[in-house]
């Protein structure tokens, strides 16, 4: 289980007279813990094989490496999209809890699973030149109170010493991509991102962080604004998989 590295004073004085419950089943647990042990080791892992490129897994006995069928067929900008738990059970119910119920604390847990990302062969050992998250439309946030994936990338950012920065702004409001397929989640992302005035990505190599990766459409239509911008190459990192 993932522990800050640090005890904030007032929140230890809080757990003195507040004990500490787990997320997900309130059993009680150690201050600045958000899981028990039992409900950790629920969060559902991605196990090979899965997909190279976007993390799919394929419930098959393939042994070497291979591209799903939402990869197929249709150009993704980013060189791979990786993920290590499916947002499923425990998964789900946390992210879905720190983004749309404002349970701000919960991006601790969601952070550590985004951070297990870099362990992975595809991320391990690159050298990343910058941290970008993907923005959220100002009306959105505000609305939201905050961008998650920003806020992902701070912790990710002080986890693994790679810089932070906002280069890219969402220029237009897109409703929602969960009702959308595959088609029509990249009709809607069309142009909805640029790169914002005087920011310069220029020979970079970009880790493009969300919190969660469903079709990959708006990870690619990030990372194509990115490369048209003049990034070397652009890999992505999400907390989970859907």
């Amino acid at each position: 289980m993932w522990r800050l590295p640090k005890l904030e004073p007032l929140r230890a004085l809080a757990s003195l007279f507040y004990p500490s419950l787990c997320a997900v089943c309130s059993a009680p647990v150690e201050a600045l813990e958000y899981l028990c042990g039992p409900c950790s080791c629920k969060a559902p892992r991605i196990k090979a094989p899965f997909c190279s490129k976007c993390s799919e897994p394929f419930p098959g006995a393939i042994t070497e490496e291979f591209a799903c069928a939402n990869c197929s067929h249709r150009v993704l900008h980013f060189e791979a999209a990786v993920a290590v738990f499916r947002s499923r059970g425990v998964v789900r119910k946390i992210v879905h809890d720190f983004k749309y119920g404002r349970h701000l604390h919960l991006r601790h847990p969601v952070a550590h699973w985004l951070v297990e990302t870099l362990d992975d062969p595809r991320l391990h050992g690159r050298r990343f030149d910058v941290v970008v998250p993907v923005p959220l439309h100002p009306a959105r946030k505000r609305e939201r109170g905050f961008n998650q994936a920003e806020v992902l990338a701070e912790l990710l950012c002080a986890r693994a010493g790679v810089p932070l920065r906002s280069v890219l702004e969402r220029i237009r409001y897109t409703t929602t991509q969960t009702a959308f397929d595959r088609t029509e989640r990249m009709e809607n992302l069309h142009d909805a991102f640029r790169l914002r005035k005087n920011a310069d990505v220029r020979d970079l190599r970009v880790l493009l962080i969300d919190d969660v990766l469903t079709t990959g459409s708006t990870l690619s239509e990030c990372a194509r604004v990115l490369k048209a911008a003049g990034a070397i190459s652009v890999h992505a990192a999400t907390a989970a998989r859907a």
